[in-house]
């Protein structure tokens, strides 16, 4: 038995990396997808590889650091699907790696605006639409920057506090709502994000590896495996958490 048939969930970022794996895993277990990105040739690909296998899912191009294209996201899965059962905010921005006071105004607010208020605002209209339809669950993409400091990438890392900040607050204001709110917080996953600083700067890789007691870097469907699990009901009674995925990272200091 699939565990999420007709049930209905959105991902940001669901294009490319941990969203990517993230929406075929849903798809695979029944689930009707809705992938919110701005490459908009990354995710039709994504929509005819879950095609491919007999799923379910749109793609609806999103910038969510433009309120006016979440709003306009919210109002097309509503005209579409009429409900909202999960969404996992997963679309986020690194920035460039260097110390804090060579940053600029303009990292800080791609950064913040992508990582923190984009969040921010699709929870605002998740969270009315489940309370409409008496509950639903989200799962947020913070880091295990948001756990610990990061040299070199300060604005990311007070970014992803900040989502774990946002995801026990707004646990603890619909706990009693059948709503549940939790963050994974991955550490060195194999992306195309990641493969891209690797290549723009090599000494990056084996300086990342060496913070992960296990040896090596996650998978993205090792945190999709984890979002899946946070939705279903075999964490109904978990709200407020940020699961640490980084292989370790966070044990030692």
């Amino acid at each position: 038995m699939k565990r999420f048939l007709d049930k209905v969930v959105l991902i940001t970022g669901g294009n490319s990396g941990i969203g990517r794996a993230t929406a075929l895993a849903f798809a695979g277990d029944g689930a009707k997808v809705v992938i919110a990105a701005r490459r908009e040739n990354l995710g039709q690909a994504v929509i005819r590889e879950i095609d491919k296998e007999g799923g379910e899912a749109v793609f609806i191009r999103t910038d969510v650091t433009n309120p006016m294209d979440i709003e306009t996201l919210f109002k097309k899965i509503f005209e579409k699907y009429g409900k909202l059962d999960y969404a996992f905010n997963n679309a986020g921005f690194g920035g460039p790696m260097t110390r804090l006071v060579k940053q600029t105004m303009e990292t800080w607010d791609l950064v913040i605006n992508t990582n923190l208020r984009g969040v921010w605002l699709c929870m605002k209209y998740e969270i009315q639409q489940m309370l409409q339809q008496g509950g639903g669950a989200i799962v947020n993409t913070a880091s295990t920057a948001g756990i610990s400091g990061s040299p070199g990438s300060a604005i990311y890392s007070a970014s992803k506090h900040g989502v774990i900040g946002l995801t026990k607050s707004a646990a603890a204001e619909y706990a009693t709502k059948n709503i549940r709110i939790n963050a994974v917080c991955p550490g060195p996953i194999m992306t195309p994000m990641l493969e891209e600083g690797f290549t723009a700067r090599p000494p990056m890789k084996d300086a990342y590896l060496s913070t992960v007691p296990m040896g090596r870097f996650g998978l993205p469907e090792e945190i999709a495996g984890a979002v899946l699990w946070l939705c279903s009901n075999e964490a109904s009674f978990m709200t407020g958490y940020s699961i640490i995925i980084g292989g370790g990272q966070t044990v030692t200091p």
